[in-house]
């Protein structure tokens, strides 16, 4: 998403489903049922008159709209693809509580009229990027399938015959993991921002190829987002909890959960192996960050803090790359030490941005 506009005079809500869409035109009052077809959709854009004017709204559905917003792409019709919780409360706030594909879709029309001056526009993605983010969801697909046969076959009451087909599927899926490894590998290869962005990624202590590859999938945003949007939307940003003399600890939330797993791993690296990072992780339990319910479990708050600390690092560095490649994102300081080489955004000492 990107660009905004607040010069529409119609606005169409579309409830999106399987195998249906439900439409309602604010400029007409229309409200219908077509097929989530390309030839349903063709035919109803098509019949649509002043395009460029009107902005389609729809909700995230687990990709079931993305038929729908590139038929409206190729039509000229500019979209929006909505939060689905922001809908729900937006529709909460109205006092309606009954639940209907009719009532989601004059819902969305009007979510669309209210805020279309701060609404980002959905855009195409680029080919590649969806290729490697398919890919890795599919690897991770597999790996948790492996997880699932590995404890079958540990199990205390499973035959011989269940042991060897257990075997077996792990036999296939970690072929398949193989496969599916290399030819993110040769993606990346292949492709010259995605290798770049790769490069900077492994350059950081507790990165490796894998844990790269699914940053650059899951979250193509970073370099184009200030440190604590980023933060945010890798789920490691602590929201404050307060109500009048209450001052509640702070607590992380929201992201994107494959992000917030893969920078757990990239922070329990780090404070194993990096004496910096380590050090760093000491002194915020010597602080007095808060412990984990559990007491045979990390500390939480200082490992939430400590992710969202390895992350500027990513920050930092990716940004410059998107200055070398050209674009207008500028070099923001990760932290606020003077002379810090990469919050002055120079390519060189880089690890010294750490130590703050």
């Amino acid at each position: 998403m990107s660009r905004t506009s607040n010069h529409y005079t119609g606005f169409i809500g579309m409830d999106v489903s399987k195998d249906s869409i439900v439409i309602h035109d604010s400029r007409t009052g229309y409200c219908g049922e077509i097929s989530n077809s390309p030839a349903a959709l063709r035919g109803f854009l098509r019949s649509l008159a002043d395009k460029s004017n009107s902005l389609a709204i729809c909700e995230a559905t687990g990709g079931h709209e993305q038929l729908l917003l590139e038929s409206l792409d190729h039509a000229g019709i500019p979209a929006h693809r909505a939060d689905a919780r922001k809908v729900k409360a937006f529709i909460r706030s109205y006092g309606i509580r009954a639940k209907t594909d009719t009532i989601d879709a004059k819902a969305l029309a009007q979510y669309g009229r209210e805020r279309s001056a701060t609404l980002p526009l959905w855009q195409a993605p680029d080919a590649a990027q969806s290729e490697l983010k398919a890919m890795v969801a599919r690897r991770k697909e597999l790996v948790c399938t492996r997880t699932a046969e590995k404890n079958r076959l540990k199990a205390p009451a499973t035959t011989q015959r269940v042991q060897e087909s257990c075997k077996r599927m792990l036999d296939l899926i970690n072929r398949e993991i193989v496969d599916l490894q290399n030819a993110i590998e040769k993606l990346v290869k292949t492709h010259d921002q995605l290798r770049e962005r790769h490069a900077v990624l492994s350059s950081v202590t507790g990165i490796g190829s894998v844990l790269a590859t699914s940053l650059i999938a899951n979250m193509p945003e970073l370099g184009h987002l200030s440190r604590r949007q980023a933060a945010s939307l890798a789920g490691v940003a602590p929201h404050p909890r307060q109500s009048g003399k209450q001052q509640a600890y702070r607590r992380t939330s929201g992201g994107r959960p494959e992000v917030k797993e893969a920078l757990f791993i990239a922070a329990l690296v780090a404070v194993r192996r990096g004496p910096t990072f380590k050090s760093f992780y000491q002194r915020l339990i010597d602080n007095g960050k808060k412990n984990h319910r559990r007491s045979d479990r990390p500390h939480a708050q200082s490992h939430h803090y400590f992710k969202r600390k390895t992350q500027r690092p990513l920050y930092a560095r990716t940004n410059e790359l998107m200055t070398v490649w050209g674009r207008d994102v500028p070099i923001v300081r990760s932290c606020r030490a003077k002379g810090c080489a990469w919050c002055s955004g120079l390519s060189d000492e880089g690890d010294r941005a750490w130590h703050r």
